[in-house]
């Protein structure tokens, strides 16, 4: 090797780290307001005066947003750049998810909600195409790295949110600390990501979606029966045990548990997702692991706090949901053409993926107000689960192929 191709490989190595730490680390930014609601929606219900259907709106407004403004993902990174789109999109979920913390009553939350969801709503395709631009032969490690993040954040909020709230003077002292950490996020993303060279910015235009590509639909209803089943789980798996007889923080460690075991998962993903199987086996396989969990779940109502059943059954959940979720986003990078193509099935997925995921936290919270209790609750997430493995099955390559085709 020359001098000259010698400090090449360098720069280019150097260079993949940089895109890889800066996706690792602006994902800690984005699950953070999606799984501190469950161990301290009791509280935010109780301060403001909640209903359980009410409440799972705190759930459902994130996801809901992730399904209607995905679209506008490609749109803001073709106007102003991939770098500084994901920069807009964390200073959204950091400054509202700040406010949302200090506003008074539960009107003004929901509202600030929005603004959080926004910002985790554009992000979404704008992370693949810069997998796919910046990251071509690597696709599942790429997406491993922002997902990655995305657990890491989830499963240390998860953990520190009672004790946050316990030491801060509750709900809302947790909530800012956990929402300003994302600022940190923003100045490692600023100073990691390589600058967009040869980026062409275009004035915003009408998103373009497969919405004729039936293979679309199917990435879609992947990603969405994964998202039902998570959602529903963070936002009110905690619930269930506390109306078990647990207390809050017993129950919010195993969402954090669920999570942290999500965590090994995902990073085992990246490493062998590429090497080993299909995606359509690896999703079946994943799929079973979450059945397993939620069935033991559901027929052991009676287990006492510290029951290592119930620890085993959030393990086989979180190990299944955490494995599921990085190969579904790994399905339009594999598919596409090129990063805008890459895009434009993201956001297509994510599109129909969490407009069905957002039914999950509210619906979940009206069976749970109308029966008096979490036991249909549970068997609703079951059934779920249970749907992910012929959804999975369903891959087939020529539907993968087919995927990729020009959008319409």
């Amino acid at each position: 090797m020359t001098p000259e191709s010698s400090r090449h490989a360098e720069t280019t190595d150097s260079r993949w780290l940089a895109v890889v730490g800066a996706l690792v680390l602006v994902g800690l930014a984005f699950r953070t307001q999606a799984l501190i609601i469950g161990p301290l929606v009791g509280q935010v219900q109780a301060d403001l005066g909640m209903s359980h259907g009410v409440a799972g709106l705190l759930g459902t407004i994130p996801v809901l947003s992730m399904s209607l403004l995905a679209p506008f993902g490609p749109v803001l990174a073709a106007s102003i750049g991939p770098k500084l789109g994901v920069a807009l999109c964390v200073t959204f979920v950091a400054a509202f998810g700040v406010a949302r913390a200090l506003l008074p009553d539960a009107a003004t939350v929901l509202l600030a909600t929005v603004g959080v969801g926004a910002g985790m709503a554009v992000v979404g395709p704008i992370l693949p195409m810069i997998v796919r631009a910046r990251l071509p032969h690597h696709p599942a490690a790429g997406t491993g790295a922002y997902v990655v993040g995305f657990v890491i954040g989830g499963t240390i909020t998860a953990a520190l949110a009672v004790p946050l709230a316990d030491a801060f003077g509750g709900w809302r002292g947790s909530f800012t600390i956990v929402s300003a950490a994302g600022f940190g996020s923003l100045i490692a993303w600023l100073l990691l990501m390589p600058r967009d060279e040869g980026h062409v910015r275009v004035a915003p235009s009408r998103p373009k979606l497969p919405w004729r590509r039936p293979s679309a639909w199917l990435l879609g209803a992947i990603f969405g029966s994964q998202s039902i089943l998570f959602y529903g789980c963070i936002t009110w798996l905690g619930s269930v045990y506390v109306e078990r007889g647990w207390s809050a923080a017993e129950a919010g460690g195993l969402i954090a548990l669920l999570t942290g075991i999500g965590l090994v998962s995902t990073l085992a993903v990246p490493l062998l997702a590429d090497r080993i199987g299909t995606r359509r086996s690896q999703l079946a396989l994943a799929a079973s692991l979450s059945v397993s969990g939620a069935l033991i779940v559901a027929l052991t109502p009676g287990e006492a706090p510290g029951s290592l059943l119930t620890y085993a059954a959030t393990i086989l959940l979180g190990l299944g949901i955490g494995a599921y979720f990085p190969l579904a986003l790994t399905l339009p990078v594999d598919v596409a053409g090129d990063a805008g193509d890459a895009a434009s099935i993201s956001a297509f997925m994510l599109l129909v993926g969490y407009l069905l995921a957002a039914t999950a936290p509210v619906v979940l919270g009206l069976v749970r107000d109308a029966t008096g209790n979490f036991g249909s609750v549970v068997w609703i997430l079951v059934g779920v689960s249970l749907l992910m493995i012929p959804l999975a099955l369903s891959l087939h390559p020529a539907r993968l192929r087919s995927a990729g085709s020009t959008p319409t």
